[in-house]
């Protein structure tokens, strides 16, 4: 049963953020009432967006959605959930693959912070295939990100990548 004085939490890197993502945020605020999308760092993953814009992305996305709130994540997610008082974490599957992975990372928060359980959503069908790796493709050729991202991430990479244009 929903617990909708939850806090949770949804970590990931997000870069760029996705109408998926979005997605998932909006249905686990419906669930728990409030949510803090944590901006991970991942030092293995060529990044699109900096932190920093990742971060101002999402506020922008956000705002029309009350107990929403975004934050940089330095740590552990487990580190995360207690220092901003959090007693879920959602995650997104797409995919087996991602089901596999990430009942592991449940389990592995689950021994670190007993008192925080983890909520797998599956993704409405219509961003079931949506990643932010499929995006940073579609937007480095040059392709209609309108399908697969928010407004304001079509308007930033849409800027970006014209001024990458204009200084080569």
């Amino acid at each position: 049963m929903p617990r909708p004085s939850s806090h949770a939490l949804f970590p990931g890197t997000f870069d760029p953020p996705t109408l998926g993502h979005v997605d998932l945020v909006r249905r686990a605020h419906a669930l728990f009432g409030r949510v803090t999308v944590a901006l991970a760092r991942n030092p293995d993953k060529h990044a699109l967006c900096t932190l920093d814009e990742r971060t101002e992305l999402w506020r922008r996305i956000l705002t029309p959605l009350p107990g929403t709130a975004v934050v940089a994540l330095s740590g552990l997610v487990v580190e995360g959930c207690r220092e901003l008082g959090c007693d879920v974490i959602v995650r997104g599957v797409r995919s087996g693959t991602d089901f596999d992975y990430e009942v592991q990372m449940a389990r592995s928060n689950r021994a670190m912070l007993p008192s925080v359980d983890t909520v797998l959503l599956s993704p409405d069908p219509l961003y079931a295939h949506i990643s932010s790796t499929l995006v940073r493709q579609i937007a480095l050729l040059g392709g209609d990100l309108r399908p697969f991202v928010p407004r304001e991430v079509q308007e930033f990479l849409a800027a970006r990548l014209a001024a990458g244009r204009a200084s080569t």
